[in-house]
């Protein structure tokens, strides 16, 4: 398997094309696994190029409703990803049985990939299931979107009723539409990026976001994301400002003046 992605490498193939191609493999390959014809997936823990990453794009709350308002009838889907932050794979792969309108939660269980035109259902990008919250304001629009399906039916469609397609979809709704509203060039996985830049600005903090996201862990959600959360290192500093300051007040009552020496030998508990 490393030796396969070598030569992709070697081809000339972008490193995005590279990985993809292992991710359309490794779903393959996991659906041998599960059915119990191969041990154990090959493509897992195979070293990939890295992708050099391109600044995110950030909408705010008003862009987010002009871009799903130019959307037309796709406009609960653009602000289900903006402020859920799932992959395309997986919101065009959600069934109504995985969602949870009374709890407010979505079940990430399985994801869409495309390959030779052929649309695969698999595992999420890092194999593991999830639960996502979805925030008030979109339960009524999800209840009436879902109103009459059976359970196994897809949430989004395309207009013909079945799955949705991101190249079609981007080509003939999305891209447009972002042109029209003055956001040329945006793709549906921005949508991704600003659900974490809106949940982080809503005061999530990284593990939050990382669970949220479905990141491995919460390095790599700071790999992409840390500029986010700069202020809350302001936050640090001031809050430690506010304790210092409370101390100095409090020491008329406690008798400990900031210059005082403690012998930290008497605080010491026995058998420390």
């Amino acid at each position: 398997m490393a030796a396969w992605v070598q030569r992709l490498t070697a081809s000339g193939l972008a490193p995005a094309t590279v990985r993809y191609a292992h991710r359309v493999l490794s779903l393959a390959l996991s659906h041998a696994v599960r059915d119990g014809r191969l041990s154990r997936n090959p493509a897992e823990g195979v070293r990939l190029p890295r992708v050099v990453r391109e600044e995110p794009v950030f909408l705010d709350h008003d862009q987010v409703a002009r871009l799903a308002e130019a959307c037309g009838r796709y406009g609960l889907l653009v602000r289900f990803l903006a402020y859920t932050g799932l992959r395309w794979g997986e919101a065009s792969a959600l069934r109504v049985s995985r969602l949870d309108l009374l709890r407010r939660r979505v079940t990430v269980a399985v994801a869409f990939a495309e390959v030779g035109g052929e649309l695969v259902e698999g595992t999420p990008k890092n194999h593991q299931r999830r639960s996502v919250p979805i925030p008030r304001f979109l339960v009524d629009e999800l209840a009436a979107q879902v109103a009459g399906k059976s359970r196994d039916a897809l949430v989004f469609t395309a207009p013909n009723g079945g799955p949705l397609r991101n190249t079609n979809f981007r080509s003939r709704v999305f891209a447009p539409a972002a042109a029209s509203v003055g956001l040329a060039g945006l793709t549906p996985h921005d949508l991704r990026h600003t659900a974490a830049s809106l949940a982080v600005a809503a005061g999530a903090n990284v593990k939050a976001v990382q669970r949220m996201l479905g990141h491995a862990s919460a390095s790599m959600t700071l790999d992409v994301y840390a500029g986010l959360f700069g202020d809350d290192l302001d936050a640090v500093a001031n809050r430690l400002d506010e304790a210092f300051a409370a101390r100095d007040k409090d020491y008329p009552r406690t008798g400990t003046a900031s210059g005082d020496v403690i012998d930290l030998g008497k605080r010491r508990s026995p058998g420390l």
